[in-house]
């Protein structure tokens, strides 16, 4: 079974991406990308996140052809390969419904750096133009956000995030629904304040050395 342990690792942050309330139902969809067989991983379309094994990914080339697998794959296929094809260092997506950033984007409105964990994603998180879903206007539009970010608000949809492992994606989609919230309370008494952009690249070099493994700055 060609990438078995990237399958693997879908299931398991498919469902963790339900537990964590990053979306609901069938909602969102996920992939990891294997760049040196040229080959990556990605959920399937419409089924159940605590159903899935790992035989019911769909394993796909760069150029978004089917290499192996029998079901359908996520509606969002083109979005993942556009986001491949523009951010040669991006090793996995992650795509969300999650509430607050989703009420974000149902503003069209760009997250400010509010809070410094921001940073996950770069000085702030835009906000790619309304798409019908699965098109490929809406894969271009989100990935140009993506040029020199790592999660873009998807107008009237949700949020997408990268990184470079599942892990680190999983990790930006999770800090992003945090600020969103954040900002949605803060917004709801006042006008929130925001840090200004020096210290937003100060935070951001901060983060390359945080933890335990070390993110390559960009």
């Amino acid at each position: 079974m060609l990438l078995e342990r990237e399958r693997e690792q879908l299931v398991l942050f498919g469902r963790r991406m339900v537990t964590a309330g990053l979306t609901r139902g069938t909602g969102g969809n996920l992939s990891v990308l294997r760049r040196d067989e040229g080959l990556w991983a990605l959920t399937p379309s419409g089924l159940d996140y605590f159903e899935l094994r790992p035989e019911d990914m769909v394993v796909l080339d760069l150029e978004g052809r089917v290499r192996e697998g029998s079901r359908a794959p996520s509606s969002e296929m083109a979005l993942h390969r556009e986001v491949y094809h523009r951010r040669p260092d991006a090793g996995a997506v992650v795509h969300t419904h999650s509430p607050f950033a989703t009420t974000v984007a149902c503003l069209g409105e760009t997250i400010p750096a509010v809070h410094y964990l921001v940073a996950f994603a770069g000085l702030d998180v835009p906000c790619a133009s309304y798409a019908t879903f699965g098109t490929e206007e809406l894969a271009r539009g989100a990935a140009a956000c993506l040029a020199c970010r790592d999660a873009t608000l998807l107008a009237h949809h949700g949020l997408l995030a990268l990184g470079r492992s599942l892990e680190r994606a999983f990790a930006v989609a999770e800090e992003i629904e945090f600020v969103a919230e954040l900002w949605w309370r803060a917004r709801c008494v006042g006008t929130p304040a925001t840090l200004g952009e020096e210290e937003m690249v100060r935070v951001r070099k901060k983060f390359v050395h945080y933890g335990q493994g070390a993110e390559e700055e960009r």
